[in-house]
Protein backbone atom coordinates (compact mmCIF):
# COMPACT_ATOMS: atom_id res chain seq x y z
CA UNK A 1 0.00 0.00 0.00
CA UNK A 2 0.97 3.37 -1.02
CA UNK A 3 1.14 6.28 1.43
CA UNK A 4 2.07 10.02 0.71
CA UNK A 5 2.67 12.53 3.39
CA UNK A 6 2.92 15.99 3.17
CA UNK A 7 4.67 18.62 5.08
CA UNK A 8 3.11 21.62 5.57
CA UNK A 9 5.40 24.11 7.48
CA UNK A 10 3.90 27.14 9.09
CA UNK A 11 5.42 30.33 9.69
CA UNK A 12 6.46 30.35 13.84
CA UNK A 13 6.02 34.25 13.73
CA UNK A 14 2.46 34.53 11.96
CA UNK A 15 1.05 31.32 11.89
CA UNK A 16 0.46 31.45 8.68
CA UNK A 17 2.28 29.10 5.91
CA UNK A 18 5.87 29.08 5.44
CA UNK A 19 8.29 29.15 3.13
CA UNK A 20 11.09 28.24 4.58
CA UNK A 21 13.59 26.62 7.18
CA UNK A 22 15.93 29.05 8.27
CA UNK A 23 18.91 28.36 10.72
CA UNK A 24 21.22 30.83 12.65
CA UNK A 25 23.30 30.61 15.82
CA UNK A 26 23.91 33.07 18.20
CA UNK A 27 26.12 32.44 21.29
CA UNK A 28 27.27 29.21 20.43
CA UNK A 29 23.31 28.16 20.62
CA UNK A 30 21.48 26.79 17.04
CA UNK A 31 18.38 27.23 16.39
CA UNK A 32 15.36 26.62 13.42
CA UNK A 33 12.66 29.28 12.69
CA UNK A 34 9.97 28.28 9.95
CA UNK A 35 9.40 31.36 7.93
CA UNK A 36 7.26 32.78 4.97
CA UNK A 37 9.46 34.41 2.20
CA UNK A 38 8.15 37.99 3.64
CA UNK A 39 9.40 36.84 7.51
CA UNK A 40 12.47 35.48 5.67
CA UNK A 41 13.43 38.35 3.93
CA UNK A 42 12.75 41.02 6.92
CA UNK A 43 15.11 38.69 9.02
CA UNK A 44 17.48 39.12 6.39
CA UNK A 45 17.48 42.19 6.14
CA UNK A 46 17.41 42.74 10.63
CA UNK A 47 21.29 40.63 10.13
CA UNK A 48 22.33 42.40 6.76
CA UNK A 49 24.46 45.14 9.01
CA UNK A 50 25.91 42.51 11.59
CA UNK A 51 26.71 40.11 9.01
CA UNK A 52 28.32 42.90 6.59
CA UNK A 53 30.59 43.20 9.51
CA UNK A 54 31.23 39.96 10.55
CA UNK A 55 33.54 36.89 9.60
CA UNK A 56 32.66 33.37 8.98
CA UNK A 57 33.86 31.49 12.24
CA UNK A 58 35.44 28.05 11.58
CA UNK A 59 34.69 24.90 13.56
CA UNK A 60 36.50 24.89 17.00
CA UNK A 61 39.29 22.15 17.08
CA UNK A 62 38.25 19.14 19.35
CA UNK A 63 40.07 18.72 22.09
CA UNK A 64 41.52 15.27 22.41
CA UNK A 65 42.08 14.51 26.34
CA UNK A 66 46.08 13.92 27.25
CA UNK A 67 46.83 10.85 28.70
CA UNK A 68 47.24 10.96 32.77
CA UNK A 69 50.10 9.14 34.74
CA UNK A 70 47.20 7.64 36.73
CA UNK A 71 45.41 6.68 33.43
CA UNK A 72 49.05 5.07 32.43
CA UNK A 73 49.19 3.49 35.86
CA UNK A 74 45.65 2.22 35.38
CA UNK A 75 46.49 0.46 31.72
CA UNK A 76 49.60 -1.22 33.24
CA UNK A 77 47.62 -2.74 36.29
CA UNK A 78 45.12 -4.29 34.22
CA UNK A 79 47.27 -5.53 31.53
CA UNK A 80 49.80 -6.98 34.33
CA UNK A 81 46.13 -8.87 35.92
CA UNK A 82 44.99 -9.75 32.42
CA UNK A 83 48.53 -11.60 31.93
CA UNK A 84 48.21 -13.15 35.00
CA UNK A 85 44.74 -14.50 34.73
CA UNK A 86 45.69 -15.46 30.91
CA UNK A 87 43.81 -12.73 29.46
CA UNK A 88 45.48 -12.06 26.19
CA UNK A 89 46.32 -8.11 25.83
CA UNK A 90 48.61 -6.24 23.74
CA UNK A 91 51.22 -3.65 25.39
CA UNK A 92 49.68 -0.90 23.44
CA UNK A 93 46.59 0.47 22.53
CA UNK A 94 43.27 -0.04 23.33
CA UNK A 95 42.78 -2.50 26.23
CA UNK A 96 39.44 -5.01 25.36
CA UNK A 97 36.16 -3.47 27.48
CA UNK A 98 35.64 -7.16 28.56
CA UNK A 99 39.23 -7.44 29.63
CA UNK A 100 38.35 -3.84 31.78
CA UNK A 101 35.19 -5.50 33.27
CA UNK A 102 36.37 -8.47 34.23
CA UNK A 103 39.08 -6.74 35.86
CA UNK A 104 36.85 -4.50 37.91
CA UNK A 105 34.27 -7.50 38.49
CA UNK A 106 37.26 -9.27 40.20
CA UNK A 107 37.83 -5.81 42.47
CA UNK A 108 40.17 -4.06 40.75
CA UNK A 109 40.64 -0.71 40.73
CA UNK A 110 39.76 -0.60 44.55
Amino acid sequence: MAQKVTVALEDDLTGGPADETVRFAVDGTGYEIDLSAKNAAAFDKLLAPYIEHAHKAGRAPGRRAGRTASTRQRSGDIRAWAKEHGLAVSERGRIPASVVEQYHAAGGGR
